[in-house]
């Protein structure tokens, strides 16, 4: 498997976002803001994230995503590990990313991957989604911030 930063210009891979994320135009916004990368395999795209610049020498990590066909083979984890070795050579301090109450697996990932949970923004999916997400079946009401220094 190859990670790889995909060029502006390039087509978004927004099915693979949108599993992530749900608003388009919230991924939209985030991906022209920063930068995506994404996991190849047999020529064909089976990861994503997105590092995003939020404030002098920190950067959020904030689109994991993996095809579904190719869930529990440890790509998720390349991808976060990816991430992070990249905001280190680009020399941030902190690595930021942030989480549905209702994502069990994700926030099991983050933590095993060296994040440690920084904080929770209360009904952060009420305010900023227009529809419910149910995952596990777990109304995603709250955020939850994980940080990691580099």
């Amino acid at each position: 498997m190859d990670i790889r930063k995909l060029n502006k210009g390039k087509k978004l891979p927004i099915e693979l976002l949108l599993l992530a994320d749900p608003s388009q135009e919230i991924v939209e916004e985030y991906v022209n803001r920063g930068e995506c990368f994404v996991a190849e395999s047999e020529q064909q795209i089976v990861g994503v994230y997105v590092l995003l610049p939020t404030r002098p020498e920190i950067v959020e990590l904030v689109n994991v995503a993996v095809v579904e066909e190719q869930h529990g083979r440890g790509i998720g984890k390349q991808l976060v590990m990816d991430a992070i070795e990249v905001a280190k050579k680009k020399g941030y301090k902190t690595i930021e990313i942030g989480t549905g109450n209702s994502s069990i697996g994700q926030l099991a990932l983050y933590q095993k991957c060296g994040f440690r949970i920084i904080g929770i923004d209360m009904d952060f999916f009420i305010k900023h989604y227009p529809e419910e997400i149910f995952e596990n079946g777990i109304q995603c009401r709250d955020m939850v911030r994980l940080s990691q220094d580099l």
